[in-house]
């Protein structure tokens, strides 16, 4: 795990990392923000849930983000740099640089204007 300068956490975060995740640095996380490399396996109809394993991937946070309140991170992800994810956004794909990603009954995704 690789964590940036001068990154916040506010309160009820977690990092739950069994293979890799990267956050870049001056990036700050809203209340409640989870983030996962990693799912448990459950295609095996007669084996238990708990038996059958984790699958991973890498998790990039780019540089300067902001990662809402209640956000969720999933394995696989990667958030360019310069990004805004909305509260509540579920976020399991690759979100380009200076991108506004929020929930609006669907999950929408904008360019940001810079003025």
């Amino acid at each position: 795990m690789k964590i940036g300068k001068r990154v916040f956490f506010n309160n009820d975060c977690s990092i739950n990392c069994v293979d890799s995740i990267e956050i870049g640095s001056y990036t700050i996380f809203g209340e409640n923000v989870k983030i996962f490399d990693h799912n448990h396996r459950f295609n095996k109809k007669n084996t238990p849930v708990s038996s059958q394993g984790l699958s991973h991937s890498k998790v990039i946070i780019g540089t300067n983000c902001w990662i809402g309140s209640n956000v969720v991170i999933l394995k696989g992800a990667k958030i360019g740099n310069n990004c805004v994810i909305g509260a509540g956004c579920i976020i399991n794909e690759t979100i380009s640089d200076d991108t506004i990603v929020r929930f609006n009954g669907d999950q929408v995704k904008e360019k940001i204007i810079y003025k």
